[in-house]
């Protein structure tokens, strides 16, 4: 059973097991939470395709980490002004372990 979630504007094709990465969810780590809009769901052949999204269905992840992401570095440049501007930043991540897809 597979269904395509959409969560941090971001959609992610999950099924029971995955561990994924989104963007900042409010929890603490070790409870349940239930992820946002279902757009999709089936098994196999048997696909339900939502417009925009299926009523009843719902995912529910357990939070395994709220860390941050990678640093990627901003540089601005003036040419012949002599001005730079470096600047770094780490995007809020959490990590979600999906239990189960209603």
């Amino acid at each position: 059973m597979f269904a395509v979630v959409k969560t941090g504007g971001k959609q992610y094709k999950v099924a029971k097991g995955d561990v994924i990465t989104v963007e900042k969810i409010d929890g603490e780590v070790g409870s349940e939470i239930e992820l946002g809009d279902v757009l999709m769901a089936g098994e196999g052949e048997e696909v339900q395709i939502g417009s925009p999204a299926l009523d009843g269905k719902k995912v529910i992840g357990k939070i395994l980490a709220q860390d941050k992401g990678p640093k990627v570095i901003i540089l601005k440049h003036l040419r012949r002004k002599n001005s730079r501007k470096k600047q770094g930043h780490r995007q809020l991540q959490t990590r979600v372990e999906i239990v189960s897809i209603d």
